[in-house]
């Protein structure tokens, strides 16, 4: 049985008012061919198949053709939702994907039977038992109890996960009875584990109440195919437990480490999962750089011959406060083939700092940084119920302004 694992597509992303559509395309027709060429039983994809929960239509567009072309092949495809996902988005095709050899599961408020999902080999034998759990919100396996404290409620939604996966497990115990082969059991997630490294660009999904899920609370399952964090790596030093990562950097700090899908293979008579990372071709250039002005003119020269545009993030390093900073980084740039998404101040002292945040000007900060900036200036007391609002706050925010981007996308 061969198994691929991915997550974390992000479909619709603006990045730094970017469209990702040519990236994400050519991803989705890479891993078609991978499929082909590595004779792949079924794909995972462990949440997060859209940006936001109201993708653009061309987002919904790539997603419906992969699915339809992945048919070609024999080979099962099972999507997850994640915390960007919007249940019913996802809900809105689960019945027609179903007759195009596709299993959606985009929350746990279903029947635990649903959840659990045989996963067929070329031969058409069950191969493997799929335990399809995806992002958990706290309102499908907990009831919140009044009085309860901000320790009592991260411990209870702990707990309360740790009790869904047992049974989704149990039932996936008794499936491979049924079977009458000791074929082996994976298990899927969308959260945030304990000791894993995020990047910029993964947003915390427990805020105020869990935040990252102990490794000891999934269960002995053989491969654990995880989503959520962007960076490619293993769960509490354990080979069967592991993050794909995102197929495509979604924050400058992810260029630092190569993005890649996972391959696993189970032998007939050896449960024990077998894990190949393949790397992903970097279909967008992108680079990150920092220095003083004259540094970076040297650094950039490389741009000069590029083939295709390079997305570039600058720091740079001065003294003393430069009024006409974006004019000269204009300079330095326009005779290359780039184009600077990010420009940034390298950190200072505190009084220059201070000095150079009050001359900074709008074209300067995104957003959301403009957002940050004005929300600092609120008081907030350290108690649950005030940094619970701080929170609900944000979230609001991140949920009007992904939605108007979406909306300028649309149209």
């Amino acid at each position: 049985m061969r198994i691929l694992h991915t997550s974390d597509w992000h479909l619709g992303q603006t990045f730094f008012t970017k469209t990702r559509k040519s990236e994400h395309e050519a991803f989705l027709n890479w891993l078609l061919a991978l499929t082909e060429k590595e004779c792949i039983d079924a794909i995972i994809v462990a949440g997060d198949i859209f940006d936001t929960g109201t993708p653009p239509s061309y987002a919904r567009q790539l997603y419906n053709q992969f699915v339809v072309d992945l048919q070609r092949q024999q080979c099962q495809l099972v999507v997850l939702g994640g915390n960007h996902d919007s249940v019913s988005v996802l809900n809105e095709s689960r019945q027609l994907l179903s007759c195009l050899n596709t299993h959606v599961i985009a929350s746990t408020g279903i029947p635990t039977e649903q959840q659990v999902i045989s996963l067929h080999n070329r031969q058409d034998e069950v191969g493997a038992i799929l335990c399809a759990i995806p992002f958990i919100r706290p309102r499908d396996v907990l009831i919140s109890q009044a009085g309860d404290s901000g320790d009592d409620k991260r411990r209870a939604l702990g707990e309360a996960i740790t009790a869904h996966y047992q049974t989704v497990y149990e039932a996936a115990l008794a499936r491979r009875e049924a079977v009458g082969k000791p074929v082996p059991i994976i298990a899927t997630g969308h959260l945030t584990a304990l000791g894993v490294s995020q990047s910029d660009s993964v947003r915390d999904i427990y805020i105020g109440t869990l935040e990252g899920f102990a490794a000891d609370g999934f269960p002995p399952a053989d491969y654990i195919a995880l989503g959520h964090i962007h960076r490619p790596q293993k769960v509490a030093k354990s080979d069967h437990i592991r993050y794909s990562g995102s197929p495509i950097p979604l924050s400058f700090d992810e260029l630092k480490h190569a993005k890649q899908v996972n391959i696993v293979d189970f032998d007939n008579d050896d449960n024990a999962a077998r894990i190949s990372p393949v790397e992903v071709p970097v279909f967008q250039p992108m680079a990150s750089h920092s220095g003083t002005l004259k540094s970076l003119e040297q650094q950039l020269s490389a741009y000069a011959h590029s083939e295709q545009t390079v997305w570039l993030s600058l720091e740079v390093q001065s003294q003393g406060y430069l009024s006409d900073l974006q004019q000269r980084i204009v300079a330095i740039t326009e005779p290359l083939n780039a184009e600077v998404l990010q420009l940034r101040r390298a950190r200072q002292n505190s009084a220059q700092s201070s000095d150079a945040v009050n001359k900074e000007t709008l074209s300067e900060l995104t957003p959301t940084q403009v957002f940050e900036r004005r929300l600092a200036l609120e008081s907030f007391d350290e108690d649950d119920e005030a940094q619970a609002r701080k929170t609900r706050i944000s979230q609001q925010f991140n949920a009007i302004y992904h939605s108007l981007i979406s909306e300028g996308e649309a149209s």
